[in-house]
């Protein structure tokens, strides 16, 4: 059975929480004005840059690479991840804006690439990466991509009301759930076969490779894919690894402090390098440090999840997102310039924590935007004042990072990375899913009156 749920922005997470009644004149008088700034850098800025010219309408999906000036860039490989982002920032779109057929015509088109091309016909599961005639160029799979192929199908449901993309859906998730499901420890396994097989970790393995070990990315995309799945197939399997996610999330991967552990083994040990040497941890960096970005959409993602999930008194959940957001806030958050630092470690030797990368990537901010304003409707007389936070992070973002000549936003603040100017606008790792989420979200929140919880 169909059912379409929770097809606008989540405005309203439960209800068991502060009231917005306690905001102040000032805010109340400049959240308009910054919705409507919000809403051009929306349609203008983003989606108006990337489609269609992003539709590959000879070989079927989206083309990745574009430079500065977006202007398609000559490796045009195709990744899961990017496509099935294309395909859900479309059919969000496509719900935002229904008087523009265009956007449910290209997810439309978006998911029979999907379907021709980036799912595995013999085996099933999606493919990590194609050519741009969607010729196989890594047959692997991994949770990561498959999770996001799942989130993409689901968002075109909603927006379609198309069964047979259901039944793909369905199909999708109940492959993955097969093959990628520890029964033991819970969770899933990051990296498999072509056949679907879990590679596990050899002794052989590099120390600095990631392989075999789980994450807390693909797991808080895992949460994130099954959240949008339950909206259309309220399956009850689904349900059970929907909390199960939520649980090792937030009571497992996330630290007492508040942080996420980046990688962790089969059992769920944490992989840790901190009582090696500096050195070490360094070379080590990609494996074990504070991600600020990271923290920051864990706490959202927790919050849309247990709201889907129907927990509408879960007290705990929200605790916990408060404290990631928290320590995010005091220990990763440039208090001159505004914005998210990259990376922290908390150093054996040292007091406190060390910020060991002062760049500011643009997902992270846009992550950022939508948790601190999210935040400052449910807390708005909190010390930390979430709405002056997000105040200053959309200052950042539209001082360094949107690029108001060429469209788009620069992959890092220019404030710190002057050369992002004329970096790549897009790749297979950047699209517009970040910025979209973040800016239909903020829009929604400020144009509301409700209590966002």
């Amino acid at each position: 059975m169909f059912i379409r749920r929770n097809a606008i922005p989540l405005l309203i997470l439960c209800a068991a929480v502060t009231s917005t009644g306690c905001r102040s004149t000032e805010e109340d008088s400049d959240r308009l004005p910054l919705a409507e700034e919000m809403e051009r850098a929306l349609l203008e800025g983003l989606l108006d840059r990337w489609y269609p010219t992003a539709v590959d309408s000879l070989h079927g999906g989206f083309i990745s690479a574009f430079t500065y000036d977006f202007i398609p860039a000559e490796n045009q490989s195709k990744m899961i991840v990017t496509q099935a982002r294309h395909v859900w920032t479309t059919s969000r779109a496509a719900m935002r804006y229904p008087g523009r057929a265009e956007y449910l015509d290209m997810a439309r088109h978006g998911v029979a690439f999907l379907r021709d091309a980036m799912w595995d016909k013999k085996y099933g599961g999606f493919y990590t990466l194609v050519d741009r005639e969607g010729n196989v160029m890594d047959a692997s799979k991994t949770a990561y991509g498959n999770a996001f192929g799942i989130y993409a199908l689901a968002a075109y449901v909603m927006a379609s009301e198309d069964t047979t993309a259901l039944a793909f859906a369905r199909e999708a998730f109940l492959w993955l759930d097969t093959h990628a499901h520890d029964t033991g420890y819970g969770g899933y396994y990051q990296h498999l076969t072509r056949e679907g097989d879990v590679i596990r970790r050899a002794p052989e393995v590099p120390s600095t490779s990631d392989l075999g070990y789980k994450d807390q990315n693909s797991s808080i995309h895992l949460l994130e894919a099954f959240t949008e799945l339950y909206r259309v197939w309220p399956d009850p399997r689904v349900k059970a690894r929907l909390m199960e996610m939520l649980h090792l999330i937030r009571d497992t991967i996330t630290t007492e402090k508040g942080y996420l552990t980046l990688f962790l083994h089969p059992d769920w040990t944490p992989v840790s390098f901190r009582d090696s040497s500096h050195q070490t941890i360094e070379e080590h960096h990609n494996l074990d440090h504070v991600s600020f970005g990271h923290d920051v959409e864990t706490a959202y993602l927790m919050l849309e999840a247990s709201h889907v999930a129907g927990l509408h008194d879960d007290t705990l959940t929200l605790r916990i997102a408060k404290r990631m957001v928290d320590h995010a806030l005091e220990n990763g958050w440039d208090t001159v310039a505004g914005g998210f630092y990259d990376a922290g470690y908390y150093f054996a030797d040292q007091k406190g924590i060390t910020i060991t990368r002062e760049t500011k990537n643009w997902w992270t901010q846009a992550e950022g935007l939508n948790t601190l304003l999210l935040m400052a409707d449910l807390f708005p007389e909190d010390p930390h004042d979430y709405y002056a936070r997000f105040k200053e992070m959309w200052t950042y973002i539209d001082r360094n990072l949107i690029d108001h000549t060429h469209g788009e936003w620069y992959a890092g603040g220019i404030d710190t990375q002057p050369e992002m100017k004329t970096a790549m606008k897009g790749h297979i790792w950047k699209a517009a899913y970040h910025q979209y989420r973040s800016l239909e979200n903020c829009i929604g929140r400020l144009r509301s009156h409700q209590s966002p919880m």
